[in-house]
């Protein structure tokens, strides 16, 4: 029934009509032509819209019913339809219904509408009020989710729904609002300069030639030197700069205007034509013979001194991007491949999983992958910061990008393109860039009234000066002085040329900070939560020690069950031939699990030389263990929680584990349901196996400076109370509450929560997946990329070493890039703040204005690359 229900939904499209809407105009099928967004309905009545899209989760024809019962269910659906074969919606809705209201309906129904995320490459923008404008045209499209617009980068970042907001619509949006885009790709590298009107400072140097012979006289006219030049060679000097050099300030200021906005670009306009048009007026009303003073050189030099900051501030605004810039060029353009038996050069794009790859000595390894053949050494310091090489050989995994040293490899490709480790590296940096830092919000609310606000100002100076009697020429000059000066240049970049620096110089010692948010967070941190295995351990555990138990239940009589009489002792090499059995079958449930724990037993098991069963059945008990099927019988493996859940006494075995537990040793059981069926009563315990695994070296550094700084440190572990007590003191983690052993994954994100409530700014430092509940529930999550990528994805920081001193690290360059953020903004707000009543009180100049505003912006970019400097701590400088 249910297969011919199926067939009958992927060969029919179900549609269904919103009964209030009564039946469907015979024009619906005609506008459904005309694609996404066709309008429809008659006059008088508000045009309806039409969309279509793509619903996930959809699986059978009682999923289509649902989904078209959520749909017309929403205020202003007329009709819906829904095609399972084509996992799509379209819908029919009255103009004021909003996408997110129906993607909204959908989500609540255990259904998603996809989102697409797209980049754009701006051309044209130069002021936050340029960045807020393109935000705003971006946001009016239908179906789009979020737009993010980075000056600094002149790039921008939109996401929308599937199928309702097309790249199209986007660059029309942009078109409309007077700028110029196309969209980036994957691979495609960062422009070599990032405003191409400044690639070259030609212009700028013509500017000044002939802005020289208007601005000398007026220097030499206090050392009572006269220079002055006739009044029609100061007409022919300034007319160039005016209208050649300086016409992209018109169009961009006319775009602006048409627009319904304005743009730095318009006020400058504004007030080097008023300065232009001032001197045109009173040189053709002069009588003849006569020389009025003219104002030419206001006009020209401060056109010429913008284009100056402009060219600067675009050599600057490249410096912050060099960061990606770095990392792009690990990308090799070409690989040499073994296909059928023949060596050949392919491009990167053309490499395949199971690929063989070839890397000669001196060449960078193009694909992510495992060695099969040859050993040399690696230096890997672009992606994790490790200044010396790393030796590889057979079995290790290299990463795509990192530059092989003096042997030959060969080499499996496990990943390509933009799934590698360098391309996932290339993204996050790339998503921390253009997102937009919180506070940053406080910046675009004063981008949108800047302009108005500034030509409201110069106006009502112009009138002032005009009514003290200063004389029209005057007053017109003050009110340049007030256009000229205003500059949201500065508050623009202020942010975004910060957060960029400061991500960038961070990725290069192997601190990948996610989320531009976690800036403004990171610095304020006062509790660190660290898992302990993976975490402040290597990560890499051995076997210590096994003991194989009789697998008979405890004798009633005596309470104990028979050991064997071989069994070692602890603090002796516990692993020996009589243990093998147990070994099998621990192994044969940990042959598809990653925990750290299962490669020390898969090892001891092969060095038996005898072949695993296979486990069936196997399931994952995060926090405790896990389980399976193995030879017929159920078994189980995990620590002491799971076997008190399961009705397992170890109090016989506890003896000999406290001697391991002492020594710092994780403890592990096996255990097994009875052999007969008619056997009742809990599992029997075959087996207790003790892991050691070493604290990492600078583990004990890096809590020693996190109590230097005031930070409570804080240890959570799934292991025993006794081993986690030992690596606590081993690290000097003594304060009171602060190590919790035997939790859960959830009892490590409650750790959190309680913290949290108590007005704590809590971190998470962890690597696995029992990590990223906590990860996730901490105001700034730490993972290690030696971990899980679930770990990595629910964090906000990544950390490419294994070096805890790098955890310092990430809050020092954070408090550095936050501090950067707050200096550049307290500027940029003082400048204006200042500088526009000056000008306005006569105290500036044209000329003067020109200059600061000119040094603004390049100034904020400069003190911003001042944290290309910063070290890490842990490095020597």
């Amino acid at each position: 029934m249910n297969r011919a229900l199926d067939r009958a939904a992927n060969s029919v499209t179900t549609s269904a009509v919103h009964s209030a809407a009564g039946p469907l105009p015979l024009a619906l099928s005609a506008a459904g032509d005309l694609g996404v967004g066709a309008s429809l309905g008659g006059s008088g009545e508000r045009p309806a819209q039409r969309w279509t899209f793509a619903v996930d989760g959809m699986t059978c024809a009682s999923c289509v019913a649902r989904v078209e019962n959520v749909l017309t269910r929403l205020p202003g659906v007329q009709s819906a339809s829904v095609n399972l074969a084509s996992e799509a919606a379209t819908i029919t809705a009255q103009a004021q219904l909003g996408f997110a209201e129906v993607a909204a309906a959908l989500e609540r129904a255990g259904y998603a509408v996809p989102r697409d995320t797209l980049d754009l490459q701006i051309d044209g923008m130069t002021c936050a009020s340029c960045v807020a404008r393109v935000e705003k045209a971006l946001q009016r499209v239908p179906g789009v989710v979020s737009a993010n617009v980075n000056l600094a980068t002149e790039q921008a970042r939109i996401s929308a729904w599937r199928g309702i907001a097309t790249p199209d619509d986007l660059l029309a949006a942009i078109e409309r609002a007077g700028y110029h885009a196309h969209p980036m790709h994957d691979t495609q590298a960062l422009p070599a300069a990032p405003i191409s009107a400044f690639k070259s400072g030609w212009r700028v140097w013509l500017a000044a030639v002939l802005s020289l012979p208007l601005i000398v006289p007026m220097l030499a006219m206090p050392f009572g030197i006269d220079l002055m030049v006739p009044a029609w060679v100061q007409w022919a000097c300034a007319t160039p700069v005016q209208f050649w050099l300086g016409a992209r300030f018109y169009r961009s200021g006319w775009a602006a205007l048409r627009s319904g906005s304005g743009n730095m670009d318009l006020l400058v306009a504004l007030g080097s034509s008023a300065g232009y048009g001032l001197s045109v007026a009173l040189w053709l009303s002069a009588p003849a013979g006569a020389m009025p003073h003219l104002y030419f050189e206001a006009s020209a030099v401060v056109i010429t001194l913008i284009l100056l900051g402009k060219w600067l501030e675009g050599r600057a605004k490249r410096q912050t991007t060099e960061a990606i810039r770095a990392l792009q060029a690990l990308r090799p353009e070409t690989a040499t491949v073994i296909r059928a038996g023949q060596t050949v050069q392919l491009s990167v794009a053309q490499v395949q999983v199971g690929d063989v790859v070839v890397v000669r000595a001196g060449e960078r390894i193009p694909v992510d992958g495992v060695i099969v053949d040859g050993q040399s050494e690696v230096d890997e310091s672009m992606l994790t910061g490790e200044s010396l090489p790393v030796a590889r050989q057979v079995g290790d995994a290299v990463t795509g990008g990192a530059l092989n040293g003096n042997g030959l490899l060969r080499i499996e490709t496990r990943a390509v393109g933009t799934l590698t480790m360098l391309a996932r590296i290339i993204r996050m940096v790339e998503d921390a860039q253009l997102a937009k830092a919180p506070i940053q919000r406080l910046v675009d609310r004063v981008s949108e009234v800047f302009v108005p606000v500034v030509v409201v100002l110069a106006l009502l100076t112009c009138l002032g000066w005009w009514l003290a009697g200063a004389g029209l020429p005057l007053a017109v000059i003050r009110a340049v002085s007030v256009l000229v000066i205003a500059c949201p240049c500065a508050l623009g970049l202020a942010t975004p040329a910060a957060i960029m620096t400061g991500t960038g110089v961070a990725a290069r010692f192997g601190i990948l900070i996610k989320d531009a948010g976690v800036l403004e967070i990171a610095h304020r941190v006062n509790s660190i939560a660290f898992d302990k295995t993976g975490t402040l351990t290597s990560g890499k555990p051995t076997l210590a020690g096994c003991v194989a138990f009789a697998p008979v239940a405890p004798a009633a009589a005596s309470g104990t069950p028979q050991l064997p009489a071989d069994a070692p002792d602890p603090g002796k090499d516990g692993v020996d031939g009589a243990t093998g059995p147990v070994l099998r079958l621990a192994a044969a449930l940990q042959s598809g699990s990653t925990h750290p724990l299962a490669q020390p037993l898969l090892d001891a098991a092969h060095a038996t030389g005898a072949a695993l069963p296979v486990a069936s059945q196997v399931q994952s008990q995060p926090g405790r263990g896990m389980s399976a099927s193995v030879e017929g019988r159920t078994v189980w493996l995990g620590n002491g929680a799971m076997m008190a859940e399961l009705g397992v006494d170890l109090g016989p075995f506890e003896a000999r584990a406290a001697a391991w537990v002492s020594q710092g040793c994780s403890m592990s059981w096996l255990a097994s349901a009875p052999a007969a069926e008619s056997d009742a009563g809990a599992p029997l315990v075959l087996a207790m196996f003790a892991f050691n695994d070493e604290i990492r070296p600078a583990a004990k550094a890096a809590i020693g400076r996190l109590h230097e700084l005031g930070i409570k440190c804080a240890m959570l572990t799934g292991d025993s109370a006794g081993a986690a007590q030992r690596v606590a003191a081993a690290l000097g983690i003594d304060q009171a509450d602060a190590v919790r052993a035997q939790v859960l994954p959830a009892g490590k994100a409650d750790y959190i929560a309680a913290e949290r409530g108590r007005g704590a700014v809590t971190a998470m430092v962890g690597d696995g997946v029992n990590d990223a509940p906590a990860l996730a529930a901490a105001d700034v999550g730490i993972a290690m990329s030696s971990g899980t990528d679930v770990a990595m994805q629910a964090a906000g920081i990544t950390l490419m070493r294994g070096d805890l001193m790098r955890v310092v690290d990430a809050l020092d360059i954070s408090r550095r890039t936050y501090n950067k953020i707050r200096q550049n903004l307290f500027w940029a707000f003082v400048y204006n703040v200042v500088g526009i009543p000056l000008a306005a009180w006569g105290l500036l100049s044209p000329v003067a204005a020109g200059a600061a505003m000119a040094a603004s912006s390049v100034s904020v970019l400069a003190n911003a690359l001042l944290l290309k400097r910063w070290r890490p701590r842990s490095m020597p400088h």
